[in-house]
């Protein structure tokens, strides 16, 4: 694996250079990530005196066969803020290893085991058909904000409002390796619209534009589905 260090209009010193090789080990790295390739560090400097604090930047990218993971962090030199990016590289590479995991099966339940588990999930008779007992018309209905639930759930309803400035693709893109997430929603710079970018497979992304259909009736039914298409 290389890690490659440059510099943003500033000089990178070779003591520097010879710290991240030291700081970020190699092969804790790779026990986190086997498919890690390349390691960028990109330093830039913040000339104006009112960020002292913040005027030296370190940004770590990881280029690996999957998604990219970026970190990045300011402090008032290069070696605290390298110290800041490379704890959050690792949150994040920690965070990746953990869902890798889960998703091989680990904690995950069989069919005869979530009827013991999970409240108010209906069970099936010997034909393959939910008892009368249990038909919709006798589980009761309670409504949550705005969705009606049937029986006890499990359900949980979280509603979100946020304020958000227009941006460019490549802008929604860098803001949601920044972020770690595997979407990011934003409005289009150029065309106004909610969008959506996702990541599909390797390096491969994903955008959904709404936008209003006049000819649509008041009730209709949105833009669902899966995004990996």
């Amino acid at each position: 694996m290389d890690i490659v260090v440059k510099g943003r209009k500033t000089e990178v010193p070779e003591r520097f250079r010879k710290h991240v090789a030291e700081k970020l080990k190699l092969d804790k790295i790779q026990k986190l990530d086997a498919k890690v390739i390349s390691l960028d560090v990109e330093v830039s400097k913040e000339h104006n005196p009112r960020q002292a604090d913040r005027s030296d930047r370190v940004e770590i990218t990881l280029h690996s066969r999957g998604p990219v993971i970026r970190a990045e962090a300011s402090a008032g030199d290069p070696y605290a803020a390298l110290d800041l990016a490379t704890g959050k590289l690792e949150a994040r590479l920690r965070k990746q290893h953990d869902k890798r995991h889960t998703r091989r099966g680990n904690g995950r339940l069989s069919a005869a085991e979530v009827a013991d588990v999970v409240p108010g999930v209906a069970e099936l008779n010997a034909n393959g058909h939910i008892p009368a007992e249990q038909t919709p018309e006798s589980i009761p209905t309670t409504r949550i904000g705005p969705l009606e639930v049937q029986g006890e759930g499990p359900l949980v309803v979280r509603e979100k409002i946020h304020t958000a400035a227009p941006m460019t693709l490549d802008q929604a893109l860098y803001e949601m390796e920044l972020v770690g997430h595997d979407f990011y929603l934003f409005v289009d710079s150029e065309t106004k619209q909610p969008s959506v970018v996702y990541r599909r497979h390797a390096y491969d992304y994903g955008v959904i534009h709404l936008e209003t259909d006049p000819l649509a009736g008041s009730e209709a039914g949105g833009a669902g589905g899966a995004l990996g298409g």
